[in-house]
């Protein structure tokens, strides 16, 4: 994920809650539904064992099907658990000290809002990659900020480092994030809540995104 996608691709984020060895079925069928770049863990104030026990879980399944597999703010779990590297909101482990633990060959991604310094400022300190949002309303968390079409075109165009669009991201309004450069949408209840099932989710937000580019 350190160079922009040619494609946009899927990034998908776990639910907010779940049961690792159950939400393994919907991850199952996700992955066999099609292409899909990463996926982010995200289980915000869980205990560390149950943050474990879900990458014990999920993690092989992922990297079985080359699919990056990231933990949300955690880097020092990341690190010892193997995973692929971790992703770090304005609020959580400043970038450098993430990257110090996770080293120059492990993925470090940054949530920037709706900010161009704070993004600017990420892909100079060498992040993987940056997250504009939210684009649309969500469910999942409390939106700090809302990020605009005109965003993501500035970013593809002037720079490399790719970039993720987050927040109520669906079927029904993803192709315009992807027409306006997006190198990956980032997406939870568009896939786990899709009312066919991730495997269809899946699909179907590929043949979206294949339509646009």
């Amino acid at each position: 994920m350190s160079e922009a996608a040619d494609r946009c691709r899927l990034y998908l984020i776990t639910p907010p809650s779940f049961e690792p060895t159950v939400f393994a079925e919907d991850l199952r069928a996700a992955l066999d539904g099609g292409d899909v770049a990463c996926l982010q863990l995200r289980l915000k104030d869980a205990e560390d064992d149950a943050v474990r026990r879900a990458v014990e879980v999920l993690m092989p399944m992922a990297q079985q099907h080359d699919v990056a597999f990231l933990v949300n703010d955690r880097p020092d779990l990341a690190a010892e658990m193997g995973a692929d590297g971790c992703h770090v909101g304005q609020e959580d482990t400043p970038y450098g000290e993430a990257r110090s633990i996770l080293g120059a060959d492990h993925i470090v991604g940054v949530t920037c809002h709706a900010s161009r310094h704070l993004a600017m400022e990420a892909g100079q300190n060498g992040a993987d990659y940056v997250a504009f949002g939210a684009f649309f309303a969500t469910d999942t968390k409390q939106a700090k900020a809302t990020a605009d079409l005109e965003l993501l075109q500035w970013w593809s165009e002037l720079f490399e480092v790719p970039c993720v669009a987050i927040g109520g991201i669906t079927m029904d309004n993803c192709a315009p994030l992807v027409a306006a450069g997006a190198d990956f949408l980032s997406v939870v209840a568009g896939v786990w809540s899709y009312t066919d099932g991730p495997a269809a989710a899946v699909r179907d937000f590929n043949k979206i995104i294949d339509g646009v580019t």
